[in-house]
């Protein structure tokens, strides 16, 4: 059942039960006081007025903190609740726990705080003079600063016959989960804290949490339910209302709930980060000879994961293509603004944003087509990386999906029709498209491993558990299916077991589109060594080696024929007392970073896509229609063809969404946007028809074969509508995102 997902009638009846859903006897309402501040000094916080409003169980500050006061993934720079200083909109200053959420809700105007304001940093332009320090305990505001440093720049640039020069923006972007954050906590009998919440990783939820409050590890266990969307954007900050719901269970010893509006979520939660990229490309005898790029990031009030998410734009800043001659720099700063951190893509989008339409403008002034240009620069088996990587590992199959786009879009012929600014009515046609290179798992971004448990029962039935996080995508189903085929029974014998921080090791957060390659990894890890314990019971039942059985159709199954039931098999290991029982896990294979030079084998394997865009631009109404999206990907062997596709259909949506709509609106530190009236996503009846095509290369590195999609799926669309704006309208939108009046404009 390669189509069949194990929630999905729970949630298409609305069945599933997510997190504010969850109703404990008793409960308290938890809601957060943010201060009107985009930076200041805090002086004073009374809450005495709101202590007196009905039903008021506690308000609480940084002052009834246990445990750290500031936290984080990299630095500890992030304040749980705000004791001495705002550095952005987001900021909380208060808790009010009542007994009813509009008794709350009442109290929050009630809380009085004084200020004495300092100036504020809007801007990376501002913030790089360290003129005003976002943070005093550091010299400057600056984050994290990435290289590449390949070749000789200066020695390559003079070997170039025609140089080009371009700027491009990307905006903030909100990740547009329809959940808002959620939490549900208290306190159980045996002093331990339990922690149910809209997470995209529960043990980084458990650190945060375990830290606010001063307590083990051991003493939080965080229990995974429903997730309605993350994005990347259900980590730090989901993580914090998590811990601030435990800690008001904690202080007030009963269960607390605190679910977040849309307009709380907007203004506190971190976005994807606005790029500033300056391109130089030198080109000798049409082949990209030299590349000079200079990146900066806004990461916001605080780090977050800005070192990460801004290292991976390093390794993808040159495209998918062969460059000898390399110096980049990336640098992401502090400013006022709502902070910034992991996002779907997570840097990549605005690198390829920029990159694939600077090789169309190279193509153009070389006079040749950008598909031959592409073709004559681009990365193939052994080629070497702008890291220094020879990939040489895996199949490369950039012109693999290439060239099935262009036969699957029927993009020459297309090519033909495109209006370049002119037609005989207001409406104008274009296609462009783009390729990428994508590494897959967290690379050198820090080690990656994960775990998986299957516990078989008497009766055959099997229980299933994994370390990946279910996000919605679907990454239970794969698991099963993995599980499912290789002991060659049906799915409807295997139940996923969700699990809690107290019965799993930490298997990472589901992100970097890992879950299939990690979680299938550990999964498979776990079969072979359950076989392994199978296969020696059973081999004497059917007269043959342990090595030589066979696992289908609900049997084991002898060389010769002779053959048990899955079913009578497990009854056979329980009577010889061996527990069909195994824990497996997958480490990620070694990579090497060089920090100094950005150089090393950045990833152990890749993705490679490619996808088109066909655009109508309506110059009278001032309208943009995307017409069709073509998506072609070699993400290494399918698991669920049906999860797969969905993958593909959400990260083009998202795109979009990116592309041409999503306008985070930012007036002094203060987002104008927050809510989806004025803070516009795509809606089902204004997208494109989605074609999505599949190259199976399964990966060697992998136990299962699979490598990822849910980020690739995203980060093409921007410059693949781009193009084809360009061919439409004869114009270059080189800011994020393209909105319809700017491009209309003549």
């Amino acid at each position: 059942m390669m189509n069949w997902r194990n929630d999905g009638i729970a949630k298409v009846t609305g069945q599933a039960k997510y997190a504010d859903d969850i109703k404990l006897f008793d409960m308290l309402h938890c809601v957060p006081v943010y201060s009107d501040q985009i930076h200041a000094e805090i002086l004073e916080i009374d809450t005495s007025s709101a202590e007196k409003s009905q039903g008021i169980v506690r308000v609480i500050t940084a002052k009834d903190i246990p445990g750290v006061k500031k936290f984080g993934q990299i630095r500890k720079d992030y304040s749980l609740i705000a004791e001495d200083k705002i550095r952005y909109e987001g900021d909380v200053i208060a808790l009010i726990v009542a007994d009813t959420l509009e008794n709350a809700l009442e109290a929050i105007p009630k809380v009085k705080a004084k200020y004495n304001k300092l100036k504020p940093v809007l801007s990376p332009n501002e913030a790089c003079k360290n003129e005003v320090l976002i943070h005093d305990i550091y010299e400057s505001n600056l984050i994290n600063h990435h290289k590449v440093r390949k070749g000789n720049i200066d020695k390559g640039f003079a070997e170039c016959d025609l140089v080009v020069e371009d700027y491009y923006e990307t905006n903030f972007v909100e990740h547009g989960y329809l959940e808002p954050e959620s939490a549900v906590c208290q306190v159980r009998d045996d002093g331990v804290i339990e922690v149910y919440g809209s997470m995209q990783h529960p043990f980084s939820t458990r650190r945060f949490t375990a830290a606010l409050l001063g307590k083990k590890l051991s003493e939080i266990e965080v229990i995974t339910i429903p997730m309605g969307g993350g994005f990347g954007g259900k980590d730090d900050t989901a993580a914090i209302v998590c811990a601030r719901t435990a800690l008001a269970s904690w202080l007030c010893k009963k269960p607390v709930k605190m679910t977040y509006t849309r307009e709380w979520s907007i203004k506190e939660s971190y976005k994807r980060h606005p790029y500033q990229m300056k391109y130089k490309v030198g080109l000798k005898a049409g082949k990209i000879h030299a590349l000079e790029c200079d990146i900066v990031a806004d990461g916001g009030a605080y780090t977050s994961v800005s070192p990460w998410v801004t290292w991976r734009s390093t390794v993808q800043c040159g495209g998918p293509y062969i460059i000898p001659n390399v110096h980049t720099d990336v640098k992401t700063y502090y400013t006022n603004n709502v902070y910034t951190g992991a996002f779907r893509g997570f840097g990549s989008p605005q690198v390829n944003f920029a990159i694939e339409q600077i090789v169309e403008v190279i193509a153009d002034k070389l006079g040749i087509d950008a598909i031959t240009f592409r073709k004559n620069n681009m990365l193939r088996q052994n080629s070497i990386t702008v890291s220094q990587q020879k990939l040489d590992n895996h199949i490369v199959s950039l012109d693999q999906v290439l060239d099935k786009l262009i036969k699957e879009s029927a993009y020459y012929r297309k090519l033909k029709k495109c209006s370049f600014g002119k037609g005989d009515d207001s409406k104008l046609y274009g296609i462009g498209l783009a390729i990428s290179y994508r590494g897959c798992s967290l690379g050198a971004e820090g080690k990656d491993f994960t775990s998986a448990i299957i516990n078989v029962q008497f009766d055959g039935s099997i229980l299933l558990e994994v370390s990946v996080h279910e996000n919605g995508q679907g990454a239970e189903t794969a698991m099963i299916n993995i599980l499912a085929k290789e002991l060659g029974v049906p799915t409807s014998k295997i139940r996923y077991r969700r699990s809690s921080t107290s019965q799993i090791p930490d298997g990472g957060s589901t992100v970097a589109s890992r879950g299939t390659l990690m979680g299938g990894g550990a999964v498979m890890d776990a079969i072979s060594k359950l076989k392994s314990l199978i296969n020696k019971v059973i081999a004497p039942e059917i007269n043959c080696q342990p090595s030589e059985i066979t696992y289908k159709k609900n049997q084991l199954i002898s060389p010769e024929g002779k053959s048990v039931s899955w079913e009578e098999a497990m009854g056979i290991m329980f009577k010889n007392c061996t527990y069909p029982y195994a824990f497996g896990s997958f480490e990620a294979p070694p990579v090497t970073w060089d920090e100094e030079c950005g150089a090393g084998k950045a990833y152990f394997t890749y993705v490679y896509s490619a996808q088109a865009a066909e655009v109508e631009v309506d110059i009278k109404t001032k309208k943009v229609k995307v017409l069709d999206i073509f998506a072609v990907h070699d993400i290494g062997k399918i698991i669920n063809k049906g999860l797969l596709s969905g993958q593909v259909y959400g990260g083009v949506v998202q795109g979009l969404g990116m592309a041409l709509k999503e306008n985070l609106q930012i007036n002094d530190g203060h987002i104008i946007t927050d809510n989806f009236h004025n803070y516009r996503i795509y809606r089902a009846n204004e997208l494109p028809r989605i074609h999505d095509f599949i190259i199976e290369n399964p990966d060697p590195n992998t136990p299962s074969g699979a490598k990822g999609i849910g980020e690739p799926a995203l980060e093409l669309i921007s410059p693949a509508i781009a193009n084809a704006i360009y061919r439409a309208t004869g114009k270059r939108m080189k800011r994020l995102p393209m909105l319809a009046e700017d491009i209309c404009t003549q």
